[in-house]
């Protein structure tokens, strides 16, 4: 005897599991909110009975296609379970893990089907890709990419990557038969700042294999194309194509002297089975449900390809974070800023830069050219840093420093190749308004005072005084020098700046701003 199968949820993909559904003859309830498409479905259809109310649609069914927006899966899923249903939900299963996990284990506990509408693991040349890899037709797995592109379904309940990415992680995982190790994501927002309408998803494998995936609801034509390349052969999955949907390019790459070389070869067209793939899925919902058997894509799949999908959108928003707390700040496109690190409103970081992670660096900052910060340094507001200075863990750098070009801080203070010393790195303190000229050297374990003038070419080998001004050698005090950088000259203890006129005394060997 035929199941009594369900069906919530009827828009545009909705519809077509009520084609698929009522061809197979199992097609008994339809459940829809939207009173008029309710009445299409009911004419079309007048043999399955028409509800708006979900609770009663279940008590007349034995099993359940739920087809609804994204963000009613968990729902309605968790009510079908608790009813004692068998469950085909569409992509994806939830939209966290958390609520995915509860889903399974649920339909764990009550020994009911579930099963994820992951359609592209029903479609034959997908089936018949799977067999030509395991067969060793591609040779080593190098790479793989899949672009699925169009204008339209834009949605306000999902991302794109939670609409469109799905498929291609089912897939990806399918094919490559692991899981990822690291995800990256990046994304745009341009229709709504909260949602992403393009992003771009990156894989890596332990296998060494990398996957890309590129989706998008914003591009000026359909796209659906999957590229895997091996060392033996590239295989194109055109889902878009009338014809030829999968050709196997048998290019490889010969060595020569040493040099690789492309060695180009005629497509060859891959034939497959034609069953309609909605066709096969629904076929098969129907026979694991009537043999109690578990689906290809059943709720532990469904979950793998959940947690790819957070573990991509947790990237992007950490990416937007990124962004968001670097408003009005510049950076050289051939600079380097690695995460975590944090960067103050107005700072400008220019060419061949590098602030590695756990660096905090302060607001309207100009770090010049080949500057190397970090890891773990500070460096407070309105600081300037010019070209080839590297900053080491252990310096700290006070407000309205400047650094001159080349200038050199160390951190440890017999250094050996042969011996590690992390552990003794001892500190540089520059404080507040400090200069430090070109080519100085600063050697660890001293703090430089406030205001205080270390000229060019010095080394520093012990504290030096708020204002006083070192040059030579060892560096040695040979004046004091006024907030605004000029020298002092003293009647008796007290001096007057010739450049800003600001008032100095000096008291038991120390200078006061009077």
């Amino acid at each position: 005897m035929k199941k009594k199968i369900g069906l919530v949820g009827c828009g545009a993909w909705g519809k077509n599991w009520a084609r698929n559904l009522a061809k197979e003859g199992v097609l008994a309830g339809i459940c829809e909110a939207d009173p008029d498409r309710l009445s299409e479905l009911g004419r079309l259809y007048p043999k399955a009975i028409t509800f708006s109310s979900f609770s009663e649609f279940l008590a007349n069914v034995d099993a359940v296609v739920v087809a609804a927006p994204s963000e009613l899966h968990y729902k309605l899923v968790k009510e079908a379970l608790l009813s004692e249903k068998d469950v085909l939900c569409e992509k994806p299963l939830a939209l966290n893990t958390k609520d995915g996990k509860e889903l399974v284990e649920l339909a764990e506990e009550k020994k009911k089907i579930l099963m994820v509408g992951h359609i592209l693991r029903y479609h034959p040349a997908i089936i018949k890709l799977s067999e030509m890899i395991t067969a060793g037709y591609l040779g080593k797995i190098y790479y793989l990419y899949s672009n699925r592109l169009n204008l339209g379904k834009i949605r306000r309940e999902e991302n794109t990557l939670f609409s469109f990415a799905p498929h291609d992680i089912s897939v990806i995982l399918y094919l490559l038969g692991e899981t990822p190790e690291s995800i990256s994501a990046y994304g745009g927002n341009y229709l709504h700042h909260e949602i992403a309408d393009v992003t771009m998803t990156n894989l890596s494998f332990a296998s060494g294999v990398q996957a890309h995936i590129f989706v998008s609801w914003l591009h000026p034509f359909k796209e659906q194309k999957l590229v895997v390349v091996g060392e033996k052969a590239m295989v194109v999955f055109d889902d878009v194509a009338k014809e030829d949907k999968l050709l196997l390019y048998p290019h490889r790459i010969e060595w020569k002297d040493r040099m690789p070389i492309a060695c180009k070869e005629d497509a060859q067209s891959i034939k497959f089975g034609e069953c309609e793939p909605l066709t096969a899925e629904c076929r098969h919902f129907l026979e694991c449900i009537s043999k109690r058997e578990t689906p290809w894509t059943d709720g532990r799949e469904g979950l793998r390809v959940l947690e790819v999908l957070e573990k991509a959108q947790n990237a992007l928003e950490k990416k937007r974070e990124i962004s968001n707390s670097r408003q009005n700040v510049f950076i050289h496109p051939t600079a380097i800023a690695d995460e975590p690190c944090s960067i103050g409103e107005g700072t400008k970081i220019w060419h061949f830069s590098h602030i590695l992670k756990g660096s905090v660096i302060g607001k309207y900052c100009i770090i010049g050219q080949n500057v190397t910060i970090g890891p773990d340094v500070k460096i407070s507001d309105g600081c300037k840093i010019q070209n080839n200075v590297s900053v080491y863990k252990g310096v700290e750098l006070e407000d309205e420093v400047f650094v001159g070009p080349s200038a050199v801080f160390t951190n440890v203070y017999n250094p050996r190749a042969f011996i590690e010393r992390k552990s003794e790195f001892l500190p540089i303190m520059v404080k507040k308004g400090a200069t430090i000229g070109a080519n100085a050297t600063i050697v660890c374990g001293v703090t430089i005072g406030r205001y205080a003038l270390v000229g060019a070419g010095a080394v520093v080998n012990k504290d030096i005084p708020d204002h006083a001004l070192v040059v030579g050698v060892p560096a040695k005090q040979i004046g004091w020098v006024c907030k605004c950088g000029t020298s002092l000259k003293f009647d008796k203890d007290r001096a007057k700046c010739s450049y800003c006129e600001g008032r100095y005394e000096l008291k038991g060997g120390e200078l006061y701003q009077e």
